[in-house]
């Protein structure tokens, strides 16, 4: 559409259309024009017109309107000649005039649209196309209008900017560190996008990704495809990609595991053990000091009562003890990694419900793991136990032991490991 731009204040020959029986006539033509995209057809209307708007129109359509009329109606067509009849602009002109050039809303939604579609096409383009959650995702983004929103604020590249930042968490070929180890955020940030602060907690990036990464969680199985409100489960989704927020707050909690070597933290580990005190380690001890855990057996619990239970009954007698407290943290990772390789055998356990399998399946996978009292029959003496709470998310398999899961799913109840307490104090004396 062209119109003639000019300042705030109209020039004094649209002095009258400023007025009281003007106004909202000529925001109405505004608005129809604006979004049909300059079309003089059609008409306008006013509805509960004043006395001035009466008179207003009956001197542009030259028909008379009675002063009980409740609502005026006025072709654009008119309202054009009018204008070019008294001032030499027709009605676009005018209104650029009064008001700057009018919006074409109709070309703005079809530049909107084709930006969302260029955007769409590339990220598909991705090596990650063929993973279910990531065109889940797409889809998830595109459909909610989280990609419109961010293409309406000048934000459209934040998507690719996401794709490269999952490529890179799912691609360790992409990386440069050629995949080895957890990814501190602002490394991965600047790999990715150039700043070091572009995934900034509650950023428009970091929000773009999490929500890949709770997609890629329900996908495999997790029971819900939002992101965590609290800093703890974020860092923990972060940790499920092998980023990590902060590697002092990604630790983990060990008893009796032992290092060899001669760093300070494995002074302190071995001085733990002698103790059989319960010892904390943080990613960036074990990242920093190459920590290879001394113990050739180990086991490992979810619930950090276990652990102190053991502590508590068998002291330096207990045999090495990880406790993941929940879902394993980058730390806990790192740590059972580094003892797996050193020939280590890892004796795994969790809850009895779906979080517990899902947990307890993939430390099977990702370590090499043996299931360590996590069988139906273990489950239906817990069970007979009391003190069960009903099961609540998605279902999960044991491939270790099938008829597990079948047996959650008959009961219908979650079992915490504590109920197994003196079994598991057995095993570990």
């Amino acid at each position: 559409m062209s119109a003639e731009p000019s300042g705030a204040t109209p020039s004094p020959p649209y002095a009258e259309l400023t007025g009281e029986g003007w106004r909202r006539l000529i925001a109405a033509a505004r608005r129809r024009l604006e979004r049909t995209g300059g079309a003089l057809d059609g008409d306008i209307g006013l509805t509960a017109p004043t006395e001035a708007e009466r008179r207003t129109v009956i001197g542009v359509t030259g028909r008379y309107r009675s002063e009980t009329v409740r609502r005026l109606t006025v072709p654009l067509a008119d309202l054009d000649a009018y204008l070019y009849d008294r001032y030499g602009t027709g009605l676009l002109q005018t209104l650029g005039a009064l008001h700057g050039p009018l919006r074409d809303r109709p070309a703005e939604r079809a530049d909107e649209a084709a930006a969302r579609a260029r955007a769409l096409e590339a990220a598909h383009a991705s090596p990650l196309a063929g993973r279910g959650w990531y065109p889940a995702w797409l889809e998830r983004v595109s459909a909610d209008g989280t990609l419109t929103r961010l293409l309406r604020r000048g934000d459209g590249a934040l998507l690719a900017a996401a794709v490269r930042v999952l490529e890179a968490l799912e691609l360790p070929r992409t990386r440069g560190d050629g995949g080895r180890g957890p990814l501190p955020l602002p490394v991965l940030a600047e790999w990715t996008t150039g700043d070091t602060k572009a995934l900034v907690p509650g950023g428009p990036l970091e929000q773009l990704v999490l929500r890949a990464l709770a997609q890629r969680a329900a996908v495999d199985g997790g029971p819900s495809v939002r992101v965590p409100h609290d800093r703890a489960g974020r860092r923990a989704l972060w940790e499920s990609a092998g980023a990590v927020a902060d590697d002092l707050a990604s630790q983990v909690l060990v008893l009796n595991v032992g290092a060899s070597g001669d760093d300070v933290v494995c002074d302190w580990l071995r001085d733990a053990t002698g103790f059989g005190i319960p010892f904390r380690l943080t990613l960036h001890q074990l990242t920093s000091a190459d920590i290879v855990p001394a113990a050739r057996e180990i086991h490992i619990c979810e619930n950090p009562a276990v652990l102190r239970a053991a502590a508590a009954e068998l002291a330096d007698r207990a045999a090495a003890l990880v406790c993941t407290e929940g879902v394993p943290s980058a730390a806990c990772h790192r740590l059972l990694a580094a003892a797996a390789r050193a020939g280590a055998r890892l004796h795994w356990r969790a809850d009895f419900d779906w979080t517990g399998l899902r947990i307890t399946a993939a430390a099977l996978e990702r370590h090499g793991a043996r299931p360590w009292r996590m069988t139906a029959a273990d489950y239906r003496n817990a069970l007979e136990r009391g003190e069960s709470t009903e099961l609540a998310g998605s279902p999960a398999a044991s491939p270790w032991d099938p008829s597990l899961a079948s047996a959650l799913s008959e009961s219908g109840q979650a079992v915490m490991e504590e109920r197994l307490l003196p079994e598991l104090l057995f095993d570990l004396g």
